[in-house]
């Protein structure tokens, strides 16, 4: 429980920076980044640069998404060291979800795979 927790209250515009880090390490690119956030969330691009200069925390990052999208759920496996099908709390598996999206671009994915198309 004190896991979601800190989740919820982390700050997304703190994060992001990692996304993009982890990423840019792997010749990948904060374009990628930013589409796979934009796929996931439903945020428009002008809308997740907005976000990225406030201080929203994930959980109100993702609650005040405009569409989730529903492909999402076709996202499985394991990150930290959690299958991220059989997270039960919403906040903390749409978080999990991101986390294993962006480790799919760092391992060279293609977009398409990544994006469950």
């Amino acid at each position: 429980m004190k896991n979601q927790e800190k989740i919820y209250k982390l700050s997304f515009p703190a994060v992001y920076p990692y996304y993009v880090e982890k990423a840019e390490k792997k010749g990948r690119s904060k374009d990628e980044v930013d589409e796979i956030i934009c796929w996931l969330t439903g945020y428009s691009k002008k809308e997740l640069q907005d976000i990225l200069v406030g201080d929203m925390n994930f959980e109100t990052f993702f609650r005040q998404a405009p569409q989730f999208n529903s492909n999402a759920s076709k996202i499985t496996g394991v990150i930290c060291g959690y299958r991220v099908e059989e997270i039960e709390d919403e906040i903390v598996q749409k978080t999990r979800y991101l986390d294993k999206l962006i480790d799919e671009l760092a391992k060279g994915k293609a977009m398409e795979k990544i994006l469950r198309k």
